[in-house]
């Protein structure tokens, strides 16, 4: 076996043989893959290889066209066969919420290019006679997709990597790795030991443990998955066309044709089981090929369900049950990308569905390692989307969550409730007393909105009874004051004598010349691609706060830690201290009763910061906020945060303050026209295609992404944001969904709601450059005129916020 390697991915299931092909699709051939047994041998072998095309997550839905696409010419690539059953799918729905939902997804599919027709019951048991539809409302029928044999598909696509350069040695079982002064890695193996730039983790099953080596905790647990194989049917005895696979959330699983037998799958809502329990959650390293003793009683009520649907199922015997282990993370989506803390440490696991996903997952990640971004956005599956918080008690009550609901409809507004709460500040009893609604934030416990005793939210994706609330906390931070708690900030000390310089090296915006100063700036890749958004106050000569969204908080400190010498100090905030935000006209008549300080525009002007006491407490005011309005965020000590939330209450009583959340903040934000980081603001663009030039310096110096920037800007750009406004009645936009010019896509809708103020559906989208009028989205089916504007739906000269 070789020394070393440019890379080295440890496992050779779907996940880590689909990097190591694209990997060298790129470009980087000097990789070094290793499999303690066979390719396939831990979770692929096992998997019944389904591959859909529809799934809610609009990135996700890329990555498993992707895989779609690559899976039925890779026979012809490579010369290895896969197993390839293009039969197409349909999900069913037995509900109108569930039917909308299609209308959702088929209103993206058209951007991303699979197929998919919503179809009636009718047409449905022409596809599939043997189907009972009863209670059946519509199906999403997707003609791209099918399943694959899972072991033949991994093997092709180690066969390409070979003939590409890449080095696989199998029966060679990792023990470790060491991080080495130059910042490499040595992967410390049965055969020898390697050193290497960069080094994955690709352990499926064990991708925990592997991650623990450098010191990283990984949120994945193993669950148990049982599906079962019939005894042949004479029904498919005389069938040329095999059944698409049927995908049914009534029964909690999916069945199909297993050549002339059936197939049926189930993920129980109740009672399911962590694989290796009994030795915390993680095979024995020496484990090739485990299977558990299958357990029909555990699935029995689910399954009744499924022969109910497929009757000729129910007539045939079981041949087999197959009851493997899956990893599961907190959230169902795999983990691709940087781990946190160690640099050039991949992830590349964590994928329930890894069939589906492996072939994507590992296009996309190839693109970041080699290219420093991927051509899609990769929030949803970046490894540092969970914080500390997300510990073995999380990730445990979290997956099993996902496991239990994986096929219930994921409509607007459901909150998962398991594993919470996490990460709370002194107010979250105080609010929820008066009514607030939370959701979960990156651990935190954040307000989505205020409602009186006993309001249930009806879940659907129209505007539901939600809506008026809303409507109100809106209202009132326009015509009085609001207050919100939004400590789910990160928040960052970095001081020292070279502090200045990293942060003028880091980011691509002046910083502020004097103290007090606030400016927002971004944080952008080698290739000019946008990775972070931060606000940047300066506190002194050489102290400043740096702020960011709450679920940048890893890649902030990586960000920081990568780049920092030793004469920066570098002060994780977060916890320590919280952040009201009090907007509105009265804003300043609020405080103004509780400190010394001067408020005045000639002496707190906007996007400008102190220190200072408000009601004995010592405060970070930075007159800066996300809603367009005359206010400040109050950063103050976590243990005072209750204490100053009351005094400002008790003073706004007179001024009608109201509480208000995060969904009035997005009506807000989007009247006034704020781009929206992980929306507008993603690793796909930069800073000129998000037209976000106002907060680029190209003559401060130089700093990360500036060469590439200019490069761009003097080349020119193919695709721009525009803001808009649409003719919607009764649901607005998501993000997602395609812009038309007549049948022609030409852009995507990347976040959207409706400005209750200004009677204004609105949305961003991205639209081909030379693409101009009689445009139109696709909201639920329907198309929806799209009215670009030049200035945002409320104030654009920003009056309101130098008030």
């Amino acid at each position: 076996m070789q020394s070393q390697a440019k890379v080295v991915i440890i496992g050779g299931g779907m996940m880590g043989v689909g990097l190591a092909y694209h990997l060298a699709e790129e470009g980087w051939t000097d990789v070094l893959l290793i499999e303690k047994a066979e390719l396939t041998s831990g979770s692929t072998w096992h998997a019944a290889g389904q591959c859909p095309s529809f799934i809610g997550n609009y990135n996700m839905a890329k990555i498993h066209h992707y895989s779609n696409t690559l899976y039925p010419r890779l026979e012809a690539l490579t010369g290895h066969p896969t197993g390839w059953h293009g039969c197409g799918g349909i999900r069913l729905a037995t509900t109108p919420e569930e039917v909308d939902w299609f209308r959702h997804v088929s209103g993206f599919a058209a951007n991303i290019g699979f197929e998919m027709e919503i179809i009636g019951p009718k047409a449905i048991r022409e596809i599939n006679p043997w189907l009972n539809t009863e209670g059946v409302l519509a199906g999403a029928y997707t003609t791209m997709d099918g399943h694959v044999d899972p072991a033949s598909a991994c093997n092709a696509m180690a066969a390409g990597a070979r003939q590409m350069g890449v080095a696989i040695v199998r029966h060679n079982l990792v023990t470790g790795i060491n991080r080495l002064p130059s910042g490499g890695f040595e992967v410390i193996t049965e055969q020898g030991n390697v050193t290497c730039e960069h080094v994955v983790n690709a352990g499926g099953c064990y991708a925990r443990e592997v991650s623990r080596w450098l010191g990283v905790e990984t949120p994945i647990i193993n669950m148990e998955h049982q599906y079962l194989v019939t005894e042949p049917l004479a029904a498919f005895q005389g069938t040329d066309r095999e059944l698409p696979v049927m995908r049914d959330p009534a029964t909690a699983g999916y069945y199909r044709q297993e050549q002339k037998a059936g197939l049926v799958g189930i993920y129980e809502h109740q009672g399911a089981k962590e694989a290796w329990a009994v030795r915390g959650g993680w095979p024995d390293w020496q484990s090739e090929n485990e299977l558990f003793e299958g357990d029909i009683d555990r699935i029995a009520p689910w399954l009744e369900k499924a022969l109910e649907r497929m009757p000729i199922f129910a007539a045939a015997g079981i041949k087999r049950v197959i009851n493997g282990a899956i990893p599961h993370t907190p959230d169902g989506n795999p983990l691709v990308g940087p781990a946190h803390g160690v640099p050039n440490f991949w992830q590349c696991c964590g994928s329930s569905i890894g069939i589906a996903q492996g072939a994507g997952c590992g296009k996309y990640l190839a693109q970041w390692m080699v290219h420093g971004n991927a051509e899609i956005n990769m929030a949803s599956v970046d490894p540092r989307r969970f914080g500390s918080y997300a510990d073995a008690d999380y990730t445990r009550a979290k997956s099993f969550d996902d496991y239990h609901n994986m096929f219930e409809t994921p409509l607007p507004g459901r909150e998962i409730l398991a594993g919470r709460p996490r990460r709370v500040t002194p107010l979250y009893e105080k609010l929820r007393a008066k009514g607030a609604a939370y959701t979960e934030v990156y651990g935190w416990e954040r307000p989505k909105y205020f409602a009186p005793t006993g309001f249930v939210e009806k879940l659907q994706h129209r505007r539901n009874n939600v809506f008026d609330l809303v409507a109100a906390e809106c209202r009132a931070v326009r015509e009085r004051v609001g207050v919100m708690d939004l400590s789910s900030f990160a928040k960052f000390d970095v001081s020292g004598a070279g502090a200045e310089a990293l942060l003028d090296r880091l980011t691509a915006n002046r910083l502020p010349k004097k103290t007090g100063g606030i400016n927002l700036t971004h944080v952008l890749s080698q290739a000019g691609r946008i990775e972070g958004e931060w606000t940047i106050t300066r506190l002194g000569n050489d102290r400043f706060y740096v702020l960011s969204g709450a679920g940048s908080e890893r890649q902030v400190l990586d960000h920081l830690h990568v780049a920092a010498g030793d004469d920066v100090t570098i002060t994780n905030l977060t916890d320590k201290f919280g952040m009201l935000v009090l907007a509105g006209p009265k804003s300043r008549d609020v405080l103004a009763a509780l400190t010394n300080a001067d408020l005045t525009n000639a002496s707190f002007r906007w996007l400008s910061g102190q220190e200072i006491t408000i009601a004995g407490i010592p405060v970070r005011a930075l007159r800066v906020n996300y809603v367009g309005e005359l206010g400040w965020e109050l950063h103050a000590p976590m243990g005072d945060l209750a204490r100053l939330y009351d005094a400002i209450w008790a003073e706004g009583v007179s001024h009608g303050i109201a509480d208000f959340g995060g969904h009035a903040v997005n009506s807000l934000r989007m009247e006034k026209g704020y781009r929206g980081f992980g929306a507008e603001l993603t690793n796909e663009i930069t800073l000129i295609e998000a037209d976000c030039t106002r907060f680029y310096a190209p003559d401060k110096g130089d700093f990360i992404g500036r060469a590439a920037t200019e490069n761009i800007r003097q080349k020119g750009i193919t695709t721009r944001l525009v803001y808009g406004e649409v003719a919607a009645s009764d649901c607005d936009l998501y993000g997602g969904e395609a812009v038309m010019q007549g049948d022609r896509v030409v852009g995507v809708c990347t976040s959207g709601g409706y400005g209750h103020v200004t009677g204004k559906s609105l949305a961003f989208a991205y639209l081909n450059l030379e693409i101009s009028g009689d445009l139109h989205v696709i909201i639920l089916g329907e198309c929806r005129a799209l009215t670009l504007l030049d200035d945002p739906a409320w104030d654009p000269t920003n009056a309101r916020q130098k008030a």
